[in-house]
């Protein structure tokens, strides 16, 4: 049984993610849909790559994805159908594929919108279920589109370096207010060389160790510990760590929410070697 899942930014209070699994099962009635978020932020792209980057290497070869993220961004003419990691990506031409997977995939096909039926959410979704129709039946990725290489390309940011510091920004806050930012335990650990390090964040809040877990500190204590996807987490135990010291998703156009900008807010996390 095929596995195709979704992540969009169309969120679940109208119709449209149900008629598009209706028309991905009508296509290829064998698949099993699973949902990763239909709340992806749509200006985002840092974030929602985060998320479904860290998703999808959970996947079985062979899985189909479709993102559906900031679509009418241009006239969606066609999108893009890659193949990364013995899977398949489906998404607009808008950067978020080389968000997703770091690198420009060498396998890549647009899949052409009808005109004729408009350039509407599902008339884009309706050439895709036909795409994973021809994909599931035995066709080539190279038979179902033609071959592009110029596409929009983006990618993640890089921490800031030096000798004795690395400036990481936020990439993700979760419901409980936990906040993860751009360095994993193996850059981490390149860059720290065996030092002591200080995380500093506001002008005078310090982690300077590593825990295992959230209960590895007391309720209502700070921590810094590596994620189940690799990503430094600072937290609060049984607190809202990003709303009690005023930290902020990495916005590139700047603070994301207007209504809270006569507020001090924070979208990086600096760390010190010594």
């Amino acid at each position: 049984m095929p596995v195709l899942t979704l992540s969009t930014d169309i969120g679940q209070n109208d119709y449209i993610t149900g008629a598009v699994k209706g028309q991905l099962l009508t296509a290829v009635p064998s698949l099993n849909i699973i949902d990763i978020t239909h709340q992806l932020p749509p200006q985002n792209y840092l974030q929602a790559a985060y998320i479904c980057s860290n998703a999808f290497r959970h996947f079985p070869p062979g899985t189909y994805h479709i993102i559906l993220i900031n679509l009418f961004d241009t006239l969606p003419l066609h999108l893009l159908l890659a193949e990364h990691n013995s899977q398949f990506i489906a998404c607009p031409d808008n950067g978020i594929l080389t968000m997703i997977t770091a690198d420009k995939p060498k396998n890549i096909v647009a899949v052409e919108v009808n005109a004729a039926t408009g350039f509407g959410v599902l008339q884009c979704t309706q050439a895709l279920a036909n795409a994973f129709k021809k994909l599931t039946g035995g066709d080539a990725l190279t038979d179902i589109g033609n071959a592009v290489t110029l596409i929009e390309e983006k990618y993640p940011l890089r921490s800031s370096v030096s000798a004795s510091w690395i400036d990481s920004q936020i990439i993700f806050i979760d419901n409980f207010e936990n906040v993860v930012v751009n360095i994993t335990k193996e850059e981490f650990e390149e860059h720290r060389r065996g030092r002591n390090f200080k995380i500093i964040f506001l002008r005078d809040e310090i982690i300077d160790e590593l825990s295992k877990n959230y209960a590895s500190v007391a309720a209502g204590e700070k921590l810094a510990w590596f994620n189940s996807a690799g990503y430094l987490e600072i937290a609060v135990n049984k607190g809202n760590m990003a709303g009690l010291f005023g930290l902020q998703g990495f916005n590139e156009n700047g603070l994301q929410n207007t209504a809270l900008q006569n507020k001090l807010l924070y979208q990086s996390v600096r760390i010190f070697f010594e």
